[in-house]
């Protein structure tokens, strides 16, 4: 049977890991017709915009550095390697990157098709 991004089952964290110098990048290693899997990998300063979903899970799980996380009201908390964050339908979340070092952060979200509304970046 060919791995597709549907069917493959097993995946490296070190393939998957790519920057962008320029902005925040999100790198999905699979999706079906229910949920779908990325890797956010930010350099120092970079975001994931503050944003939820209507009918959506968002499980996010940071595997290497420091940050904020932005769960809405004006709130901010820090989050390390090991934090495991579940964002359920209608709430806000976003994170940067406020350290000197890399961030990654593994997400798993669904239902599909997901929704996108975005927050007030102030």
């Amino acid at each position: 049977m060919e791995k597709t991004a549907s069917t493959k089952r097993f995946f490296k964290l070190d393939e998957i890991i790519q920057f962008d110098q320029n902005q925040g990048k999100k790198n999905i290693f699979y999706e079906t017709e229910r949920t779908a899997g990325a890797v956010w990998c930010l350099e120092p300063g970079q975001e994931i915009y503050k944003h939820s979903h209507t009918t959506s899970d968002d499980l996010w799980i940071v595997v290497e550095g420091t940050g904020t996380f932005y769960p809405g009201n004006g709130e901010e908390v820090e989050i390390s390697k090991g934090d495991i964050i579940i964002n359920y339908p209608g709430q806000q979340h976003g994170m940067c990157n406020t350290s000197n070092e890399r961030f990654v952060v593994i997400g798993v979200a669904g239902p599909l098709p997901m929704d996108l509304i975005l927050h007030d970046t102030k």
